[in-house]
């Protein structure tokens, strides 16, 4: 396993695999079941699926969709969407899936977490985050739901997140998603520093010398992103692929 993790994320939307600008536009990149053999090709290390859909349409998971990716999966797969109740995550589990990714309902009744991680072990639950600049330029928390930035403080939330039970945080910073510019480091600095779990960052990647830079920089201990896998060159085009292994030990040798 790699030191430091690169991980794919993979958006489902309408049951095919779709790629998001600013949590907007989804655009159309394939099928999840293609991705993932290409990534168990190139020795992902682990792997993240969103379900965008569920929770906005308050439905629960798609056990189905859920069964056959991780049956094609060959790297530990961490799930999110439409999460409600322990029953849910244990049916999850039970698909072979290894780690839950809770970010709606920990808004509303963090208590689940606790719950799941007095169940099921807190290095299996991952506490997820949005995080958005409102109208007048704060970065608030971010609820993909309703749409709007709350305003409850982000680093308190995060530390609530931590006392409650979870083994990881996974932070989604909505206004560089898709935008292939690099991450917000100084954000992710901030809003991690101190935390006693590991860290996933995300949004914004577009090359390998932005994964390095907030790994340099930042206590995250794993960056993740999706259009750097998924798009290439001026025009966007859809060509899903990930780096060789040997290109990443040699980025990240010495870190962390």
């Amino acid at each position: 396993m790699l030191q430091t993790r690169v991980i794919p994320v993979l958006l489902v939307h309408d049951k095919g695999l779709y790629k998001t600008t600013k949590f907007k536009k989804p655009k159309y990149v394939g099928d999840p079941i293609n991705a993932i053999k290409i990534f168990n090709e190139k020795e992902v290390d682990e792997l993240i699926l969103l379900d965008i859909d569920a929770s906005k349409k308050s439905r629960e998971p798609d056990y189905k969709m859920i069964e056959k990716v991780a049956s094609e999966c060959f790297m530990p797969l961490c799930y999110g969407g439409g999460i409600n109740n322990l029953a849910q995550i244990r049916r999850i589990f039970s698909l072979g899936v290894e780690k839950v990714s809770l970010n709606y309902i920990a808004l509303s009744r963090n208590s689940l977490i606790e719950e799941a991680a007095a169940t099921f072990g807190s290095q299996s639950i991952v506490g997820s985050v949005n995080i958005k600049k409102n109208l007048f330029g704060k970065y608030k928390l971010y609820d993909h739901v309703s749409k709007k930035t709350l305003d409850k403080p982000i680093i308190k939330y995060l530390r609530e997140l931590v006392d409650k039970g979870v083994g990881e945080i996974f932070i989604n910073d909505v206004d560089n998603d898709g935008m292939m510019e690099g991450f917000n480091v100084e954000l992710i600095k901030e809003v991690t520093a101190g935390l006693p779990v590991p860290t996933i960052c995300c949004g914004g990647a577009g090359t390998l010398k932005h994964c390095h830079d907030v790994i340099t920089h930042t206590n995250v201990s794993a960056v993740s992103a999706g259009s750097m896998f998924v798009f290439h060159g001026k025009h966007r085009a859809v060509l899903i692929t990930y780096p060789e292994r040997n290109e990443l030990d040699l980025l990240f040798k010495g870190l962390k």
